[in-house]
């Protein structure tokens, strides 16, 4: 839903990545260091309830996302495994930020029924990639959802940082908003799932039919 913004943030990251190309820096190191810089802020600050430091630290670490694969693409060296490594570190960024939060709601934050709701989120969040991975390595169409990966991490940092500004209620309606949200989206997705691979049986079955007519 976010993605209208990219071509924006790339323009303005682009001197920073005209910069780095310049320099041994690869890729691969960015999204590394994008991904311990993300998990160090949310695992460190969010537990003990250092709501809006973490969430500003994450959030610029966040946009390493998307310097990766714009020095990528200046270098002329972007490739599979890369793209498998930067799916991977966002799956270890994510579980860091929603997983401090978890800590903080049952510990210092003393409210398991945002813990539970934060956990739901980050699960939601996982199958919600997994089943686009899944259908495109099944090479079936996923490209819908409400709630990308772009959104959960503007929804989530945005209402966690606001919240510890001292924001009332912004936290719990952006979890369980963002818990809504992603369970829409995997639906949205498992239907897209569906109708492609019935398509892909009709025309299996047309083409069948089709070089069975002409044998006969």
């Amino acid at each position: 839903m976010l993605n209208f913004l990219r071509p924006g943030i790339a323009r303005l990251l682009n001197p920073v990545g005209q910069a780095l190309a310049r320099t041994p820096v690869t890729p691969n190191m960015i999204t590394v260091i994008g991904t311990v810089g993300v998990s160090g802020a949310a695992l460190s600050m969010f537990p003990i309830g250092e709501l809006f430091p973490g969430a500003l630290t994450a959030t610029f670490f966040v946009f390493t996302d998307m310097l990766d694969g714009l020095l990528a693409r200046l270098k002329g060296n972007s490739g599979p495994f890369g793209a498998f490594l930067d799916s991977t570190m966002d799956r270890f960024a994510d579980a860091s930020i929603f997983g401090g939060m978890v800590i903080w709601f049952f510990l210092g934050g003393r409210n398991p029924l945002l813990g539970m709701v934060t956990l739901f989120c980050l699960a939601c969040g996982f199958l919600v990639s997994y089943v686009k991975a899944r259908a495109q390595g099944l090479g079936l169409r996923c490209d819908v959802g409400l709630i990308e990966r772009p959104e959960r991490m503007l929804i989530g940092l945005t209402s966690v940082g606001l919240s510890g500004l001292g924001v009332p209620y912004i936290l719990p309606i952006g979890l369980w908003g963002l818990a809504a949200g992603s369970l829409f989206t995997l639906g949205q997705r498992i239907r897209a799932v569906h109708q492609a691979a019935a398509m892909s049986a009709a025309g299996e079955a047309g083409e069948v039919e089709v070089e069975g007519e002409a044998r006969g």
